[in-house]
């Protein structure tokens, strides 16, 4: 994980249930059923979109930003701190790998704003301030388009967990930093929601989307980003835009791939899992039946069911003398550790594409629900045919780079 100390247009990521983060509210403590039940919504929303066309997943200045898991759209959200605005306002946004628009709540909310952490944004009184027209090609090119409000354009969005976004198309100054500002950022200035969003004032999207931040910024940031996600609420993380944040010359690459239906996710390719160094006994085709993506918003990593068995067995051979817990949720294989001085780390290692091997954190492999109940942290699909989803608990501590080339490269 990179320090986020000292760097250009440096952001902080802090985890919503973190002792930092201003969001948490004393009656809203960490739920692990709701977030595995808003994972569940997110993972059958995402297998319902890629079932169509193939369509190609893209990956990718330097601005780096603050942050924290929210319990949200998708479930184990991080969010993140920017400026919009002349003046400046600081917004608390969920950032998510697999949305298109930025979007934020603006007054005066004519149907329906949530209660967010701090000010709801104000557009009279920004001076950079400007709707998009009906007439422009911004507008006729937005897949999220709603119409037109007299000459102005309007946006919805739905999300998998059913919440909405429905708004007025603008523009505004976006700051990253005091370094760092991009003018004329198109985005949603929300004054209809529905649904879960926390008490974030909004989201920032980084999925493969013309209208995503990553495209917007291509010319600034050359569609290259950078985060790395705690291990835990206490700890901190970052989020960066560009090639000059310092990527490690230890990061190596495996290359995006496509994956069925007409999806903004960014497609990975798993070819293979080893357990304390010893591969599991699967076909070679299991992974690329269905595809694979990595996903932020998503918590749980969703395995083909003939690899999750694999992988299963393999752990309880692994962890033969832990006292067996009650299964939970998502979770069918779990140890009590409650009478545990120590407990074993135990090696799990994903490969990718292009021999990328990744040892997971042990924040990656055992989900603790409480000490007396500490689970293999993965899941199965319905079928090893649905697409493969690698979550943010298995990227937790790893700097994940997403990069692709430009059009004209």
């Amino acid at each position: 994980m990179l320090l986020a100390r000292n760097r250009k247009s440096t952001l902080e990521l802090i985890h919503k249930h973190g002792p930092r983060s201003q969001l948490v509210q004393a009656h809203n403590p960490l739920n692990h059923t709701k977030i595995l039940l808003q994972d569940e919504s997110r993972v059958k929303w995402i297998q319902s979109q890629s079932s169509n066309s193939s369509h190609g997943l893209k990956a990718l200045a330097v601005a780096r930003l603050t942050a924290k898991s929210s319990i949200t759209i998708g479930n184990g959200d991080y969010l993140v701190t920017v400026g919009l605005g002349t003046p400046r306002k600081d917004l608390t946004l969920i950032f998510d790998t697999g949305s298109p628009l930025t979007w934020t709540q603006c007054k005066p909310c004519v149907r329906s704003c949530y209660g967010q952490s701090g000010p709801i944004f104000n557009p009279s009184q920004s001076s950079s301030y400007a709707n998009v027209s009906c007439a422009s090609t911004s507008c006729s090119q937005l897949s999220s388009n709603l119409g037109c409000s007299g000459s102005t354009c309007l946006y919805s969005i739905t999300y998998g967990n059913n919440s909405s976004s429905i708004g007025f198309f603008a523009t505004e100054k976006l700051t990253i930093s005091s370094t760092e500002v991009i003018d004329n950022f198109e985005f949603g200035c929300d004054e209809n929601n529905q649904g879960l969003f926390g008490r974030a004032a909004g989201l920032i999207g980084l999925s493969d989307d013309n209208i995503s931040f990553v495209e917007q910024t291509a010319a600034k940031y050359g569609k290259y980003f950078s985060y790395c996600l705690p291990s835990s609420t206490s700890s901190t993380g970052h989020l960066t835009f560009g090639r000059n944040g310092g990527v490690p010359s230890s990061v190596r690459f495996t290359p995006l791939s496509k994956v069925q239906g007409d999806s903004e996710f960014y497609g990975i390719s798993i070819v293979g899992i080893r357990v304390k160094g010893i591969p599991l006994p699967i076909p070679s085709t299991v992974f690329s039946s269905g595809g694979a993506i990595i996903d932020l918003g998503t918590v749980i990593s969703r395995l083909p069911p003939t690899t999750y068995s694999a992988l299963r067995t393999a752990f309880r051979k692994a962890m033969a003398n832990c006292t067996t817990a009650p299964a939970v949720s998502l979770f069918d294989t779990c140890c009590d550790f409650s009478k545990e001085s120590t407990v074993a780390v135990l090696l799990i290692t994903f490969s990718f594409a292009r021999g990328v091997n990744i040892d997971l954190d042990p924040s990656g492999i055992f989900y603790v629900e409480k000490a007396s109940q500490v689970c293999l942290a993965f899941a199965a699909n319905g079928a090893d045919s649905d697409l493969v989803i690698y979550g943010n608990v298995q990227q937790k501590t790893f700097e994940v780079v997403l990069t692709k080339k430009k059009k004209n490269d």
